[in-house]
């Protein structure tokens, strides 16, 4: 037999050696997936710290370990790693008992002198969970605006109200077992709660990056976001981003059902995640798909009941503190209305103005983007009408914690892809931290006067308002639209995704587009859908 019999290779002088191995029998590469490295210069640069781009004739998917899903994980853990550092400093010990007890170290404001604040440290204490009591069975007395005195109860939502009372008992199980690392109790419980909440951060990148598809390195920005090292931790949010992230794939993957339930359940942790139903709704109703809509609608009631009414039938005034406390506050340092207030002579408005003005506002602007959501020329991605609902939210409402900014990255990320734009915002909104927390130092400590605050505050505010100019310009001009790429209309789109337009006959002229469009779910002859393995 012949050498070239034998190898299947050429002999001789014209032998040339093609590969050192054989070939893979599966050549496909994901050509479809987005390459930030090659079309995003900030990315270009930011890569040669780790070899440059990938190369132009590379195999994409091919990675078996580090696909790209699990390499934003991995950087999610990195950043909430940080986040966790930036608050170990208020979960310090020192001996201020009068035996030498430990006790947490919160000397000389040590809380904002470090800027490492969290809601979880003062509330195991102040809602009474260091007792071991049921949170919403338990009340205490404190003093009142008027000089008096009130009746508080739990202030949260149900699952999160639950959220603080399992982490609690598990906080009081490891206290008690003396084979375990010990500490101080509210200690234990900051890092079981921390634990809980990082996991529930992991959940919101996972789901943000599946329902990017094609762009999934977009997710970058929610696992390695500058807000989750300032505000991963401050509160309890993450919970209910999971749950709105988590719904959103749901719908993608064209389970209403499940997206309700989702939805429901993030209703009961924070009360944003049930905003979504309505873009959710104006899109289902302009593809005629409003029966699939009612699914997820009744879907997201059943859950939000089922948890919440065993608490409201056996602690009706426990349950209803919550919306107690929301209607009689007055307007949060954060707010618009504060911005206005300390920036000029205006004194403010009573708390019940307050609401009414904040609900007209925010009503005023729900209807604004439903007549852009029906009168757009083709139909807007869902990612982006869930950005601008509670963009909206946030700024006319009178209440704006400072992690409620959470709730705007995964949707952000989804909703405008563009990494610069969007760094900067969160830039932007993580720095606020700093003049906050020397504001509520007090000028007394050397903090920094209120307009110092007030402003930075006016400047996140201007920036989220231009996020959502860009995503208003890319709804009316969907060619500038990066998300959309050859067949792909909206990734998350679930039942409307691809569906033509199919408007209710009682729907008047005024709410429906100027000028006939073809649908995106009819292409050209010829074309193919892109599809290619999940990345």
């Amino acid at each position: 037999m012949s050498e070239k019999a034998a190898t299947g290779r050429p002999t001789g002088a014209r032998a040339k050696v093609v590969s050192p191995a054989p070939l893979a029998p599966d050549l496909h590469s994901a050509d479809w997936r987005d390459t930030p490295g090659w079309n995003d210069p900030m990315v270009s640069r930011l890569s040669t710290a780790i070899g440059g781009p990938v190369g132009r004739y590379a195999l994409l998917g091919r990675t078996r370990f580090f696909t790209p899903l699990r390499v934003l994980l991995l950087l999610a853990v990195v950043f909430l790693a940080f986040g966790w550092f930036t608050k170990a400093a208020c979960i310090q010990q020192a001996p201020l008992g009068p035996n030498g007890e430990l006790g947490l170290d919160w000397r000389g404001n040590r809380q904002y002198v470090a800027m490492c604040y969290s809601d979880v440290v003062p509330l195991y204490g102040a809602e009474r969970l260091n007792e071991g009591a049921f949170p919403y069975a338990t009340s205490w007395e404190e003093p009142a605006a008027d000089g008096g005195t009130q009746v508080r109860y739990m202030e949260y939502p149900v699952v999160a109200g639950l959220y603080q009372y399992v982490s609690m008992r598990v906080a009081k199980a490891w206290d008690s077992a003396s084979w375990l690392p010990g500490g101080l109790q509210v200690a234990i419980y900051f890092n079981v709660v921390a634990l809980g909440l990082a996991m529930a951060w992991l959940v919101t990148v996972w789901a943000t990056a599946l329902s990017a598809g094609r762009r999934i390195w977009d997710a970058a920005l929610v696992a390695a976001s500058p807000l989750v090292i300032v505000h991963a931790f401050t509160n309890f949010d993450a919970l209910a981003t999971a749950c709105a992230a988590g719904g959103l794939l749901a719908w993608a993957r064209r389970r209403p059902v499940l997206a309700g339930v989702l939805l429901g359940l993030g209703g009961a942790t924070k009360l944003y995640p049930l905003l979504l139903l309505g873009p959710l709704f104006l899109l289902c109703l302009r593809a005629g798909r409003i029966r699939v809509f009612g699914r997820t609608a009744a879907a997201a009631a059943a859950a939000w009941l089922a948890v919440n009414l065993p608490i409201m039938l056996l602690f009706p005034r426990g349950w209803a503190e919550f919306f107690r406390l929301n209607t009689e506050r007055g307007a949060d340092p954060d707010s618009i209305y504060n911005v206005v207030r300390s920036l000029t002579t205006w004194s403010g408005w009573d708390a019940a103005t307050l609401n009414s003005v904040s609900l007209v506002l925010f009503a005023a602007a729900c209807a604004a983007i439903a007549w852009l959501a029906l009168t757009a020329a083709r139909r807007p991605r869902l990612a982006q009408l869930c950005f601008l609902v509670v963009a909206a939210f946030l700024i006319t409402n009178k209440v704006w914690s400072p992690q409620y900014s959470l709730w705007l990255v995964p949707l952000a990320v989804l909703a405008l892809p563009h990494r610069r734009a969007l760094l900067a915002w969160m830039a932007i909104d993580a720095l606020v931290w700093v003049p906050r927390m020397y504001y509520y130092l007090g000028a007394a400590d050397k903090g920094l006067p209120e307009q110092w605050f007030t402003v930075t505050v006016l400047i996140r505010d201007v920036a989220v308002l231009a996020l959502c100019a860009a995503v208003i310009r890319q709804i009316r001009n969907p060619s500038e639209d990066l998300v959309r790429y050859g067949f792909v209309d909206d990734p998350i789109g679930g039942a409307v995704d691809q569906a033509p337009d199919a408007f209710p006959p009682w729907l008047p002229r005024v709410l429906r587009p100027r000028a006939d469009h073809d649908s995106p779910s009819k292409s050209s002859e010829g074309t193919t859908r892109i599809v290619g393995v999940a990345p």
